[in-house]
């Protein structure tokens, strides 16, 4: 499906901030940044998993949909994201580690992007888990404007997670059910914090 608006330029015109979407920025002293540049109702549970692996270790930063219905409409593929705050933030980042969602109900994580290492760590650490995980075949997000490979080293981490995982993750997907995560939900957590710690 084509997005609505190609950048945040178009989307800014047409949609009210802190009505249709906000912005959440939480600053750190890490050179890492955790994004979820589709979250709130636009992938839901992305937001909340991006911040509890940011914690008080890492950068956070989401792009969040707060319509009652329709917020499909502000999805910006990662290629052309370029909301300002998000650029300052990965832009002056070493390492960026981006959460999104997919609508497939099987449960299935999916890794890509361009900092190989990372995403190496990442997979076996969630492997050992019991979750389970892909790498792309190709392309995904390997495009050099990805908003994860915008930062000084211009290799980042993406992660895809189906529906059947982040349904698993809450006690729904609804707004209040997000604010209920699950057992799951942690061990997901902890296991790319520990690959990104180099604790597993």
């Amino acid at each position: 499906m084509l997005d609505t608006y190609r950048n945040f330029v178009e989307l800014n015109r047409k949609e009210v901030a802190d009505r249709d979407f906000r912005v959440r920025v939480r600053p750190s002293k890490s050179d890492t940044v955790i994004i979820a540049p589709h979250g709130g109702r636009i992938e839901p549970g992305t937001s909340e998993i991006a911040e509890a692996i940011a914690a008080a270790d890492y950068s956070f930063y989401a792009f969040e949909g707060r319509k009652h219905h329709g917020n499909g409409s502000l999805h910006i593929t990662s290629s052309h994201f370029d909301e300002p705050q998000c650029i300052a933030l990965v832009s002056n980042a070493k390492r960026v580690v981006a959460i999104h969602g997919e609508s497939g109900d099987k449960k299935i994580v999916c890794l890509g992007a361009r900092d190989e290492a990372r995403v190496n760590r990442i997979h076996d650490a969630l492997r050992r888990k019991g979750f389970q995980v892909k790498r792309y075949a190709r392309f995904q997000g390997l495009d050099r404007n990805n908003i994860c490979n915008r930062n000084k080293s211009r290799t980042g981490v993406q992660i895809e997670l189906s529906r059947g995982y982040r349904t698993s993750f809450f006690r729904s997907l609804s707004p209040s059910g997000r604010q209920n995560p699950t057992k799951q939900f942690n061990e997901f957590v902890n296991a790319v914090r520990a690959a990104l710690l180099g604790q597993w």
